[in-house]
């Protein structure tokens, strides 16, 4: 791990947080005098600040039982202006087409909420500048307030709504804050609220009536087992009838929930954080509950809709190869073995999840996941053959041109020439001015080496990085 010595030498000016999954992070000096928190700044509830023998707070964040500590310390940063957070995003849509992503679907986020902190990705969708078609989903903020949020939402907007680059896809991932259970294999599987049930049920209500597709976060089989009595219960009152509904993650969901989800016609979209988590999942849980955590192979045979992809941004890497190599591998990005060969996808099916697969879950499989006429014409031209290379280098395939919309949007190598126009760098401390590309180096391991130079344009006024193989942590330079 990085030190907070190393992290202050690299960046003794600028406020600078570093992420680690979601169990803890570090703040630069800088940072600490951002957010405000000194020697009187009481322990936070379900975190801890790590503080010196004089009371002062080190820098150092650790999230017990939960990464609620993590998220609002984000949400403390002062923001960037809205020219920066125009070019911000248009650099991180520019670093997803260089790895010949074209489409995606948005699961939502804390502190994201709508419609305000949505008018930069619209005036650029208005403007004719996204790279990358966008399908969204409306994720609650206000505990408590779930269903005045949903209830408010189902009459200003509706699925579908906007074009084919930027569209509202439904509700979620965040339904109800009582059905988090968040991911965090350091730590015990968090025990849910009873008020779970009738909270979810009144969200799950409105949704249905209005034919809302939604999609909600669950990690493991318990909070599975609830949220699919009260999605059963309200099936029976108001028929969900071809309504896509999913769970992201499903890890450790049983056999007897699989049957429950395919006979609701639910789906499951399956995302890389074992990848990071592996180790961690092993030494809590073993490893023969490992070999099948998530049971991908064991969905797609059941017949339910399965989607891969990659999980936020901020806890893992938004590279769709590391994904990809770990589906066919069965790895984690640090080599740990996870999967038996009965759980592990072939080439060809672990990109049909990515492709055709993922379609499914923005309602889209007649326009996107597969060439066939009448579909989009977008495309990547890869730096190596998917098929042929050694699993191990699946990870670091890029696209040397990719075309969204009939537009060349990225292009590198002896297609460069046909890119888009070089983008502006703002503010004048950005490290994108330093970033060097997805590294698979032995440089990479290197933590002074990653602050300083890993990290790439985001959208928020933040900029994200350091996902270089066995380290899953965010640089966010305020």
């Amino acid at each position: 791990m990085p030190t907070l010595d190393e992290i202050n030498a690299a960046a003794p000016d600028t406020p600078v947080f570093v992420l680690h999954l979601y169990d803890r992070a570090w703040l630069n000096k800088a940072a600490l005098r951002a957010v405000g928190y000194t020697k009187d700044t009481p322990e936070p509830p379900g975190g801890e600040i790590q503080r010196d023998k004089a009371g002062n707070p080190t820098g150092l964040l650790v999230a017990k039982p939960n990464a609620k500590i993590l998220y609002d310390t984000l949400a403390k940063g002062p923001k960037l202006g809205y020219e920066d957070q125009v070019i911000s995003t248009r650099l991180f849509m520019r670093e997803m087409n260089r790895f010949g992503i074209t489409s995606c679907v948005d699961a939502g986020g804390g502190y994201q909420s709508y419609p305000d902190d949505y008018k930069v990705i619209t005036d650029l969708a208005k403007q004719g500048e996204l790279t990358v078609r966008i399908a969204y989903n409306l994720f609650t903020q206000r505990p408590k307030q779930e269903k005045e949020d949903f209830a408010a939402w189902v009459k200003a907007t509706k699925p579908g709504a906007g074009d084919d680059f930027l569209r509202v896809n439904g509700a979620g991932e965040m339904l109800v804050y009582s059905a988090a259970d968040f991911e965090d294999f350091l730590e015990p599987r968090p025990d849910l609220p009873k008020s779970l049930e009738d909270e979810l049920k009144e969200v799950l209500t409105i949704l249905a009536k209005n034919r809302w597709p939604f999609r909600l976060h669950a990690t493991y089989d318990e909070t599975i087992t609830s949220a699919l009595a009260v999605f059963e219960a309200v099936n029976k009152e108001v028929p969900f009838q071809g309504l896509h509904w999913f769970f992201d993650h499903a890890e450790t969901i049983s056999e007897r929930n699989i049957e429950r989800v395919s006979a609701l016609g639910g789906g499951i979209a399956v995302q890389h954080r074992m990848a990071f988590q592996g180790e961690y999942f092993i030494d809590r849980y073993g490893k023969q509950a490992a070999e099948h955590s998530p049971p991908i192979v064991q969905l797609l045979k059941a017949g339910v809709p399965v989607g891969a992809g990659t999980d936020g941004t901020r806890v893992a890497s938004y590279n769709p190869w590391v994904s990809l190599y770990w589906l066919v591998s069965g790895r984690t990005v640090g080599g740990t073995a996870l999967y038996p060969e009965a759980n592990r996808l072939d080439r060809t099916e672990a990109l049909q999840r990515y492709t055709l697969g993922s379609a499914w879950f923005s309602s889209e499989e007649d326009k996107k996941g597969s060439i066939e006429v009448g579909k989009y014409a977008d495309l990547s031209v890869l730096s190596a053959d998917y098929f042929k290379v050694p699993e191990v280098e699946i990870k670091g395939i890029q696209s040397v041109l990719t075309v969204v919309d009939g537009k060349m949007v990225y292009a590198a190598g002896d297609f460069e020439k046909l890119g888009r126009q070089e983008l502006p760098i703002s503010p004048d401390w950005s490290p994108v001015k330093e970033y060097g590309g997805y590294r698979l180096s032995n440089a990479a391991y290197n933590p002074v080496h990653q602050i300083a130079s890993k990290v790439t344009g985001r959208s928020q006024g933040l900029c994200s990085g350091g996902r270089q193989l066995g380290l899953a942590c965010d640089c966010f330079a305020f």
